[in-house]
């Protein structure tokens, strides 16, 4: 079913959780405590994961339940679950803000989302979408973008960033489900395991850091050695 012809109520559904999914992101821009970042991005993935089977029921693309179900089990439970481990093994509960305080990122973050509602809107106008469900997708997965961007660029706590990324990606895969529905389903698969090796990656350098600096924020690498 396309976008632009959407019941009303299936539109509102779709709306109320894409709005959710980036309320959470802000629950996660304006936290100091990891876990507090941890449980947010597993709620986001479920949202997500509803939005999926919510788009494959009613559009009529049953792949998506599949979608759904991988979503819930590697996004809202396996990735979290590692970054708990990493969180409880390095014994790192909060992030020290020196660059932006949480309230002046969240302040960023607003004007963030309203520049992504510009670009969608002016976006939609010139596909003839203007007042679609369309338009609301590309703006949270603007806003979700940038604010990931903006997670990776003012935090550090290497384990924030592994979120950073991980919001960044939701914001990519939430789009991709009401705007592309009908996308390949090895397409999907393919970046769940990216995911995976990412966090997995990011483990090893969490590790590194503890090891060889005696902390996890990448503040400390400020050379490079040969």
């Amino acid at each position: 079913m396309p976008v632009q012809n959407l019941p009303p109520v299936v539109a509102s559904i779709f709306s109320l959780l894409a709005i959710a999914s980036l309320l959470l992101t802000f629950v996660m821009l304006g936290s100091r405590w990891l876990i507090n970042y941890l449980y947010a991005f597993a709620a986001e993935s479920w949202l997500i994961a509803a939005l999926s089977a919510t788009v494959g029921f009613y559009g009529g693309f049953p792949e998506l339940y599949l979608v759904a179900v991988l979503t819930v089990v590697f996004r809202g439970v396996l990735l979290p679950y590692l970054v708990w481990r990493i969180i409880r093994r390095q014994a790192v509960d909060r992030e020290i803000h020196l660059t932006l305080q949480p309230a002046s990122a969240m302040i960023v973050g607003a004007f963030a989302v309203l520049f992504a509602l510009v670009v969608a809107h002016r976006a939609g106008a010139q596909l003839g979408l203007a007042g679609t469900v369309a338009v609301l997708a590309l703006t949270v997965m603007l806003a979700m973008k940038l604010i990931g961007f903006l997670m990776l660029a003012i935090r550090h706590e290497a384990i924030s960033q592994v979120l950073g990324l991980l919001v960044l990606e939701n914001g990519i895969f939430l789009g991709a489900q009401v705007l592309v529905p009908g996308m390949p389903m090895l397409v999907e698969i393919v970046i769940l395991f990216d995911l995976l090796i990412a966090v997995a990656c990011f483990g090893v350098l969490v590790r590194y850091l503890q090891a060889a600096v005696g902390t996890t924020s990448s503040r400390e690498l400020t050379r490079l050695v040969g």
